[in-house]
């Protein structure tokens, strides 16, 4: 690899932008209101409701040293269905709302970057109970599932767009993270993009201890067809792109 692209690359990894920025000129400081923190979406979409915060009935009590001492990474699972409860129960650990601030401000049960959360969640349902095959989007703000289509061949779609993966296809369902940099940008401007990626590795490990309570397991994928798998999730690679998956489904052996 040639040196200058070497350089260009670990300077991505440093905070050695932050001393070339004005953050007297970010959009945050202009006054600008800040990005809703949830994509809106039509007031006739269709909604499925989930189950509230600590109503759950299938999610165990598990201390967190056993959950970080059995985290692994399962490819392979048993095909036994999740439950709504199960489902309900990941989708708050990884973007739950504990408490909304104002309509561009909410503290999660993930930390972010001056409290940004640049994500939307996207699941690709497979074997969920009660809920059809299908692709949706999770809204914090409401605690429920937005449809966003149905494709009998979802799960080729999906598997050819994570190069093969065949876990991303087989599994319960697919965590699919996308970024939304303005909301990152417009308070932090160019330094936005390191930590959106640090964000979501806090995003994806609070996935792994959370599907040890529940007896399954899942597998972080950062390998995939960018173009592929934002055409999969309908979304417009720009201003909106898969960043992260993360399939999920009981662990086999």
């Amino acid at each position: 690899m040639k040196e200058s692209l070497l350089e260009q690359y670990r300077f991505f990894l440093k905070d050695t932008v932050r001393k070339t920025i004005d953050f007297s000129q970010t959009d945050q400081s202009r006054g600008i209101d800040p990005p809703p923190v949830e994509k809106p979406f039509a007031d006739e979409a269709t909604r499925i409701g989930l189950v509230p915060h600590g109503t759950w009935k299938k999610v165990k009590k598990i201390d967190l040293s056993t959950a970080i001492e059995n985290r692994r990474s399962h490819r392979d699972y048993s095909g036994e269905p999740l439950t709504v409860d199960e489902l309900s129960f990941l989708l708050w650990a990884t973007q739950g709302i504990e408490m909304r601030i104002d309509d561009g401000h909410a503290f999660r049960t993930v930390p972010s970057a001056g409290c940004r959360h640049a994500f939307e969640t996207y699941l690709a349902v497979f074997n969920v109970r009660g809920v059809d095959r299908g692709v949706y989007r999770y809204l914090p703000v409401e605690h429920e599932l937005l449809v966003e289509y149905t494709d009998d061949r979802m799960a080729e779609a999906i598997v050819a767009a994570t190069f093969g993966q065949a876990c991303s296809g087989t599994a319960a369902v697919t965590f699919i993270w996308t970024a939304i940099p303005y909301r990152m940008e417009w308070r932090y401007g160019i330094a936005a993009h390191k930590v959106i990626a640090i964000d979501a590795g806090h995003v994806c490990q609070n996935l792994y201890l959370a599907c040890e309570a529940i007896g399954a397991g899942t597998c972080a994928i950062a390998a995939y067809d960018q173009e592929k798998m934002d055409q999969f999730l309908r979304v417009d690679g720009r201003d909106e792109f898969v960043i992260y998956l993360a399939p999920v489904g009981k662990a086999g052996e």
